[in-house]
Parts: structure tokens; sequence; C-alpha cells
């Protein structure tokens, strides 16, 4: 199965107070790093646990509050009062949730995107903003618990947005929340204390849409072993990991099944695609839309417009010639693929095409582990973790990317198709040695299908954010967005005409 292809800022003013530069919102970073304890000390924490008692707003404490974080980027909260129940973890390659006893749910989205951001932002602790992918702008002066403050946006490689508001004068962090029209969250700190010489928070206060609780932290640990079962979907002995070797083979024998169920179907897509510089702001944003179909597993697409704008005679002659080739091309390597598949089946896996990522490939980089069966668009499926196999070899350029590559995987064991994909790179991964491509570590990408017509998963959105170097100067920072719509189903009349498909 192949999945190579499927991978403003603005500032508010106040009144006659001069904009602040982006060295100035670093500066304030920095502050805060010295204020809280110094860099050496913070670089040195590799893990921290809080505990506490909670009480909702107006109410004696009646409930317990933990927070577990471990570098490089695990992140444990639990809060338990008495009817909410609020659990939510992640282990580097998932992120779950749980509101009710014993009924844990793998989070994607927006949601899972805001754990994930949490998680880095609090064992990151703002130290190194270029090497952690964050970007800092000052948005204004404001006041906190009757406090002076600087507002601060932190947005993460993931492009998830922070406000952070910082005390004037003792620099330490006074609240932090989500920006308007984001998930009503937000938490207030307060009664620092210093514990082993860096400061902590003693008092918190979490808001939670309408809710409002107030947290006495009671102990703070530092440096002290967590687990990893602590960040992990808690075990369902029910959901048995079944044997991958043979899923994963049926998969990839599915996939002619598949690849010829596609060619029933057209569709329309819409790419976005944003270029960053180093201070966050938009250097490019360019929209592709186009039309498209199916052909020997191939998707042929055809633009239609570019930034709203359609295609001129001269520019759509052009494409309709790209289309062409592109067909021939299609044409030609399902003749060769025909052949090779009257050899042998080692000779067959010798030569496959190195850039091809299938899921066989995943099979022999990857380890997997906390499976259990969820429902996925309204199907049953099974997910787990993924990570790189430190016990895998790996001989070619695609065997060495995936290895690098950590993340969580839907399947659909009926159907034989993955539903969705989220994965990021653990480590750089260099093409060339690194003199072409760079890939930077935290580099991501989704994959999300639907299942139509009780028949075939098809693409619905795919998302990539991208930290590379290019030749060993250019650093480039892009995130790219599709989105898949207006499925029909269709019948190709003559390929050689280059007609674009006709619906049924």
């Amino acid at each position: 199965m192949c999945l190579q292809r499927h991978f403003l800022a603005f500032f508010f003013l106040l009144a006659f107070v001069p904009p602040l530069r982006a060295q100035d919102a670093r500066k304030i970073i920095d502050q805060y790093v010295k204020a809280s304890g110094g860099s050496k000390a913070l670089s040195q924490l590799s893990s921290v646990v809080l505990e506490g008692a909670v009480a909702p707003e107006g109410e004696s404490p009646s409930g317990s509050f933990t927070l577990d974080t471990r570098r490089p980027n695990r992140y444990y909260f639990e809060l338990i009062s008495g009817n909410t129940r609020r659990i939510e973890a992640y282990n580097g390659k998932s992120v779950w949730r749980e509101l009710e006893p014993g009924r844990p749910a793998t989070l994607e989205g927006p949601d899972a995107a805001d754990i994930e951001a949490t998680a880095q932002i609090l064992n990151t602790r703002l130290l190194d903003l270029k090497s952690s992918r964050l970007t800092v702008t000052w948005m204004a002066h404001a006041t906190v618990a009757e406090r002076a403050a600087d507002q601060l946006e932190v947005v993460t490689a993931s492009g998830v947005k922070r406000e952070m508001f910082f005390d004037s004068q003792t620099h330490l962090l006074l609240e932090e929340s989500a920006p308007p029209g984001s998930a009503a969250r937000a938490i207030l700190y307060s009664g620092y204390r210093p514990e082993s010489g860096i400061q902590f928070p003693h008092r918190l206060e979490l808001r939670f849409d309408a809710a409002v609780y107030r947290i006495d932290v009671t102990r703070v640990t530092l440096n002290e072993s967590v687990p990893e079962h602590i960040f992990d979907f808690p075990g369902n002995s029910q959901a048995k990991l079944p044997d991958l070797k043979a899923l994963f083979s049926e998969i990839d024998k599915n996939q002619k099944v598949i690849d010829k169920l596609k060619e029933n179907y057209a569709g329309s897509r819409v790419e976005e695609e944003t270029e960053y510089g180093g201070d966050g702001s938009v250097k490019r944003h360019e929209t592709s839309e186009y039309t498209f179909f199916y052909f020997h597993g191939d998707e042929v697409s055809t633009l239609m417009a570019k930034d709203g704008k359609p295609l001129s005679d001269a520019e759509r002659k052009k494409e309709d010639e790209r289309v062409r080739k592109h067909i021939e091309q299609i044409q030609a390597h399902a003749a060769k693929r025909e052949a090779k598949e009257e050899k042998a089946h080692e000779e067959r896996k010798e030569e496959k095409d190195d850039d091809d990522v299938d899921i066989e490939i995943f099979l022999r980089a990857c380890q997997f582990t906390n499976p259990r069966r969820e429902r996925f668009r309204g199907q049953d499926v099974l997910v787990f973790d993924f990570e790189g196999n430190p016990e895998f070899k790996p001989r070619k350029l695609v065997e060495k990317i995936v290895q690098k590559l950590a993340g969580v995987i839907w399947i659909d064991e009926k159907s034989l198709d993955v539903a969705r994909l989220e994965a990021y790179f653990v480590s750089d991964a260099k093409i060339a040695g690194g003199l072409l491509i760079n890939l930077q570590h935290g580099t991501g990408f989704v994959f999300e299908q639907a299942y139509l017509n009780n028949e075939v998963w098809l693409p619905t959105y795919e998302e990539a954010h991208v930290g590379a170097r290019l030749l060993l100067v250019k650093g480039v920072r892009v995130t790219a967005v599709t989105r898949y719509s207006d499925y029909k189903r269709f019948q190709v009349e003559s390929i050689s005409k280059i007609a674009p498909p006709k619906p049924m």
C-alpha cells in the first residue's frame, strides 16, 4: 500500500503603545526562564510530578489532581472531583482521554493537537524555541489577577496557538489559555515557591468551559522515574493485538481490490500550502483546486484554479498535456508491474521501487503497542501505536525514514485498509546524508479517510507540517492541508482523450 503522497498572524496593539518586535518577545521568555530558576536548572529536569487537592469554585476540597510530565514529550493529567472525571495523556505516539470510568478513547484532530502542544510546552519549558520550533509573538499589555502582564502568543510547529501571560515584575507565568474561538480552557498560576531552586506554582485555577476548579498543590516531585505505562492507553484484555504479519499481508494483497473500487469514484480536492519565516510570519500562501479520478491505483488530478482564479486557456492546455503524460506513465508502470507479477515473490520484493512506502515496510521497521478497538467515522477499527524498531537494520532510504517515525494508526480489519494514520519524525531524517534534505524532528503528517457507500475507504483530509533544511543552507517551514470532497460515481469513457470523468 503506497502512502508516499498522502503526507495571520496579527498584532493587537494598545493605543499609543509602540509594537514590540520578535526579539522583545524572546526577551520576555528569557526573563521567565531566569526567574523560574535559570536555563541550567530547567534543562536538568527530566520529569515533574505535581499532586494536589481539588475544589470546585466556592466549595471545599473534594477531589484529587495529578500532573506528570517526562521528557521528551510525555504528559498525564488527572482531575477527579465529585462527578467530574477528566484523565488525558500523550505517550509520544497517541493521545487519549477518559471522561467515564473504564471508557478511554483515542483522540484525533484539534483535541489531540492541543494536548500534544501542552506536552511539548511543559517539557521544553520554553528553553530552546528554535529547536522546539516554537514561535513567540508579543501581543499586548494585559492585566491578570490585578497584576500587570505581557501577553505573548506561542505557536507550535503544528499551528496550535496558546496565549501566555507573564508577570511584568516577577516575569513568572500568570496564565495560559487558548485564543478566542478555541476550546474554552485556561489555567491561572499563583503561589510560586521554590522546589530544588526552581519556582513552581502551588495554586492553580483550571477553567474547562463553564466549570472552574481550584487546586492546591501539596507535593512536587522532580526527576524521579515515571514509568511509561502511566502515559499509555489503559490496557484492555479484550483487545488483543492480531497477527500483524498476517494482517498487513492481507492488506497488501487487498490493495488491488481497493484500487479497482476507487476507479468507480471521482472527486475534488483543495490544497493549501503556507510557508513561514523564522519569526512565524507568513511568507507564502497558495491555494490550488483540482478535480481527480483514480486509474490503476493512482490519483490522476487536473488543476482547475490557482488562488481562486480559473486557469487561462493556455494554462489549461499545458495542464491537459501534463495529465496526458501522467496517464501514459501510469499505464507504462502498470504494464511493468504486471510483468513483474509473473516472477517469484522474492524477486518481486527486491525490485520494489525504493520510494514506495507500503504497509509491509511499517511492519518490518516499526514495533506496535497498545492495541484497542474503537469506532472511527462510524466504523469499527483496530487502533494501535507504533514507533521505530531499534532492532531493525534498514537497508533502503525508505526503511531508514520509516524507522524514525512514531504515531498511531487506525485499521479497518474487515475492509483491510488504513482509515487514519498520524505520525511524526522523532529525530532528523537525512536524505543524501543531509546534503540534499534534512527533515527536522517534529515534522509530521495526518492522513484520514471515510468509508463511502459501504464499499471503500477514500481520502478526506491530509495535513503535513514540515521543517526542513535544503542543501545545508535554506531552512524551510511549510504547512500543507488537503481537503477532499464531492465524491461521485463515474466511468472513464476514453482515457486516451484525457477526458474528465463523467458522472453516472
